[in-house]
């Protein structure tokens, strides 16, 4: 059965390692016969979240901006996957940002179940990545409906294109087809 995946690239670069491993994933689910879009933050608008929790009453944002358009897109996918690289053992800033300006969607009606992360990192320990599956498990926890279905980790990558004789390519691929 085709789902609605929606991929949120968070990198800051337009060809970064996240965003290949984004697009991998995406060919990925595509070749399984799912409905994909990539949603780069790269050239978005985001501001910060200011606390003002109207968003609870009305579901939308008060924040007209390119978040709050991303939000509407989480709203209606069946899973959801976001790309990031690893800075200093964490998510990246626009990823946060992002999970941050989806407030809306805690009392709405959302249709996401699953969520991956695929991460990007200099360093080659694994556990490198452990802070952004943490903080991405912490906005999972506020979905009761979601649960972390799988993570790629892309190890010792720094460099644009770093990425391309690296296993997490491969594993991209294959967990998007696996959908």
């Amino acid at each position: 059965m085709s789902k609605k995946v929606l991929i949120i690239s968070t990198s800051p670069r337009k060809v970064g390692n996240s965003q290949t491993l984004a697009k991998k994933f995406a060919k990925g689910a595509e070749d399984a016969g799912h409905n994909v879009e990539i949603v780069s933050l790269h050239d978005k608008t985001i501001g910060f979240c200011i606390s003002c929790f109207v968003c609870q009453k009305t579901q939308r944002c008060v924040i007209h901006d390119d978040a709050d358009i991303i939000a509407q897109k989480m709203l209606t996918a069946e899973v959801i996957a976001f790309a990031t690289p690893v800075y200093f053992y964490e998510m990246n800033g626009q990823m946060k940002t992002m999970l941050d300006r989806t407030n809306p969607l805690y009392p709405s009606d959302y249709a996401f179940r699953d969520i991956y992360l695929l991460a990007t990192a200099a360093e080659e320990e694994e556990s490198a990545m452990d802070g952004a599956i943490n903080g991405l498990q912490g906005w999972i926890d506020c979905f009761e409906k979601t649960s972390l279905k799988g993570v790629v980790r892309g190890t010792g990558v720094f460099e644009v294109d770093d990425i391309a004789n690296k296993p997490a390519l491969q594993e991209a691929y294959e967990l998007g087809k696996a959908l």
